[in-house]
């Protein structure tokens, strides 16, 4: 019985497993890519503050809330608009890695997944940085709002005109929230558990902060959304039935199972087949 589920546990694993040198080159390359594409889009002030106005009045023609009753909530007190200002600095990077280097030993099934999708969104939103460059709320004086990491800090972005580090006019898509988003989402999927869905309260903290903190527009989320929904549609395997093949535990722990159903079985099996023959 173990001579035959240890072969295809270890095959499973291989499979689904790609190799950690390739996955390492292959992450740090996309990060790279992304911080150059970001760089592409600079040197388009002018359309980036005509967008926003643009995207201003349309979220007010339909009625969206405005961003300014989430940053009157972080403005009752220093401390609480200090901390929104440090989960946006500090938060999307390393929880998006932390993600990854989470599922790669642990699920490397939705590993797989989980990277492709998350490298599509990225990938389209910085398609849509060159094509829509877009001032964010806190840089446009029609809003109202206050730069609350300039004012409070800590900030990670410099001076707009000499801040050579960072675009500062790539507000839609927020990848803050998009990958806020999957991260909860691939989550969800790869632990299925009663709580599982409180990993929702990532990203839902994520939209306060990028909104309160006048970072970003409800729009800006709004599409990241719909960027990821694509995405998972695309490239989330799926049988023909519309279910998702890819397991949800760990192919050892599916292997080692299924091993020990099939050798339930036999004895049973054995059994049937005994009192069979006392039949005859």
């Amino acid at each position: 019985m173990n001579a035959r589920t240890e072969p295809a546990q270890a095959g499973s694993d291989a499979i689904a497993r790609p190799p950690l040198v390739r996955e390492l080159l292959l992450v740090a390359g996309l990060f790279l890519v992304y911080k150059f594409g970001r760089q592409l889009a600079t040197g388009h002030n002018g359309e980036a503050f005509h967008n926003a106005h643009r995207v201003w009045d349309f979220e007010r023609a339909v009625h969206l809330p405005g961003e300014g009753a989430v940053q009157s909530l972080l403005l009752h007190g220093d401390g609480l608009v200090h901390l929104a200002n440090t989960y946006y600095a500090a938060v999307h990077f390393p929880a998006t890695a932390a993600f990854l280097i989470w599922l790669y030993p642990r699920r490397p099934a939705h590993y797989v997944w989980a990277r492709r999708v998350l490298a599509a969104v990225t990938a389209a939103a910085l398609a849509l940085h060159l094509l829509f460059p877009l001032a964010p709320p806190r840089m446009l004086a029609a809003t109202g709002l206050v730069d609350t990491a300039r004012v409070y800090g800590p900030s990670v972005y410099g001076d707009p005109a000499t801040d050579s580090v960072s675009n500062q006019f790539a507000a839609m898509p927020s990848l803050h929230f998009g990958w806020a988003l999957m991260v909860a989402v691939g989550l969800i999927v790869a632990t299925h558990s009663r709580w599982s869905r409180l990993w929702l309260a990532h990203p839902l903290l994520t939209l306060l902060v990028i909104v309160g903190t006048a970072n970003h527009y409800w729009l800006d989320a709004i599409v990241a959304t719909v960027l990821l929904g694509l995405a998972l549609a695309v490239i989330l395997p799926r049988t023909p039935s519309g279910g998702t093949p890819v397991p949800l535990r760990s192919p050892h722990r599916t292997a080692t199972t299924a091993g020990r159903t099939q050798g339930s079985l036999v004895p049973a099996q054995r059994d049937e087949q005994a009192l069979a023959g006392a039949g005859r």
